[in-house]
């Protein structure tokens, strides 16, 4: 099974298009997260793409995430 890769909008939406992310958390709270480790670790797919494993993100929304701002 292979795990899909999603970006960052899809994770905390987009402003521009008034698309809903499957968080609701800002994108400056959602790599602050990243950095401290409290949300998962990013895949680098270029110099300026990164994307994360879907399945880590679906855990973080079926599991809660403590301190979700």
């Amino acid at each position: 099974m292979t795990d899909r890769l999603i970006r960052l909008p899809e994770i905390v939406g987009n402003k521009k298009t008034g698309a809903k992310g499957l968080l609701s958390i800002s994108a400056t709270s959602w790599w602050n997260g990243v950095r401290s480790g409290r949300f998962p670790a990013s895949v680098h797919l270029g110099p300026r793409t990164t994307a994360w494993r879907e399945s880590d993100i679906l855990a973080i929304v079926q599991n809660g995430a403590a301190g979700i701002e």
